[in-house]
């Protein structure tokens, strides 16, 4: 074991001397030349998920890593298609994972004729609707993003000790998001910026390409090795209630979870008591979205109410609250939670304009606190204020039409 260790350890050092040659330029030739024949011809799809893992550990900036991997991709990319691999037994998880994929290239393969054309012949207005049409399709896949982020991940956060090239994996998705609305703005404005449609059309190719790869032939076979079956098919039935994009298969029935019986034991709250099972529909039917995270930085509630703003599973329960967010924006949680506990602030306040129809986002998180002072976590409550905001004068009559 200890053999196996020194040899992965430095091919891992040989990975990073090799990434930071890449990304820094310094004589990126020569030590591709000088890994060839050892580290680049043997390495493995495990090493280059530890390595990543690795990298994130080690704090370099994420748009550096995602440019480095992608080059680094390039080069080590014949070695790992090389490499033993079994695709996933049909009608599994990560099948369906597959299959959402390819639908998603398909989608891809119908939008290049009309890229070829518009930079090739007149921008017409009927090229500009279809694009429009096309782009819509294709950004439907990014539900399928949303059940890695929050259903996959967690589970690849809990068993696996090299996680982090999830943490990869999320940038990609936020900077597919962002450049599919992008397009789609331009599309339906009356500009002709064709340079930045092109440009914004390869990123897209490109990352939603790679990303399957990645998942195809690094990650999910990294899962499969060390997470047991049961656990990885169980995500099955909550990623189907989420929503597959192209490929939403049926529930699985054997993998039904008798509910446990709710107690109808009052329980106290000091104000008053209620039953568990009133406390659950007092929480579902409030006008907004609440998540509770502990002292000890772990995710232990959300409420369920029927229009939630912001995507949550069972598999977030437990998380650590880090591990939630894009690496990007990590660093506001963390600012937030530490002027929580040391009690320099109490409240922090958000608010963002989300989709085409411009709807306004409340986002809130205050301390929560004993009746000794002490620092119990925070709560995250979020509310659409669109209707709010057009309050005007009062209303003090009932007014339901008949």
């Amino acid at each position: 074991m200890s053999e196996f260790s020194t040899h992965q350890s430095q091919k891992l050092a040989d990975l990073t001397e090799l990434f930071e040659a890449i990304v820094y330029k310094r004589n990126a030739k020569e030590t591709i030349h000088k890994f060839q024949p050892t580290t680049i011809a043997n390495v493995t799809p495990d090493d280059v998920v530890v390595f990543v893992h690795n990298l994130v550990e080690r704090d370099y900036p994420m748009e550096e890593i995602k440019s480095g991997i992608t080059k680094m991709l390039n080069v080590l990319r014949r070695t790992i298609d090389a490499f033993p691999y079994t695709k996933p037994a049909e009608n599994t998880f990560f099948d369906i994972c597959l299959a959402n994929n390819a639908e998603a290239i398909k989608r891809l393969d119908k939008i290049r004729p009309y890229i070829l054309e518009i930079n090739k012949k007149e921008f017409t207005q009927g090229i500009r609707d279809k694009l429009i049409r096309l782009w819509t399709d294709v950004q439907k896949f990014t539900d399928y993003y949303v059940i890695k982020e929050n259903i996959l991940f967690p589970l690849a956060e809990k068993h696996l000790k090299d996680y982090r090239c999830v943490a990869v994996m999320w940038s990609i998705h936020d900077d597919i998001r962002r450049d599919i609305n992008e397009l789609l703005d331009i599309l339906a404005s009356d500009k002709d910026d064709l340079p930045r449609i092109n440009r914004l059309t390869g990123d897209v190719f490109y990352n939603i390409f790679s990303m399957a790869f990645r998942e195809e032939r690094l990650l999910y076979p990294f899962m499969q090795k060390l997470i047991p079956r049961n656990e990885i098919e169980a995500m099955w039935n909550e990623s189907v209630e989420s929503g597959f994009p192209y490929v939403n298969p049926d529930k699985k029935e054997e993998l039904y979870v008798p509910k446990e019986e709710i107690s109808s034991e009052l329980i106290d709250l000091k104000s008053g008591q209620l039953t568990a099972e009133q406390i659950i529909l007092v929480f579902s039917h409030l006008p907004v979205d609440i998540t509770y995270v502990d002292e000890n930085n772990k995710v232990r509630f959300f409420s369920t109410p029927k229009e939630r703003i912001f995507h949550r599973t069972n598999a977030i329960i437990g998380r650590d609250v880090h591990n939630c967010h894009p690496k990007e924006s990590v660093h506001v949680v963390e600012k937030i939670v530490e002027a929580f506990r040391n009690g320099t602030k109490d409240r922090a306040d958000f608010w963002i304009t989300m989709g085409k129809l411009g709807k306004r986002v409340l986002i809130q998180y205050f301390a929560v606190r004993n009746t000794q002072n002490e620092y119990k976590g925070v709560i995250e409550v979020t509310q659409e204020i669109s209707e709010i905001q057009r309050l005007e004068g009062d209303r003090r009559i009932l007014d339901w039409e008949d």
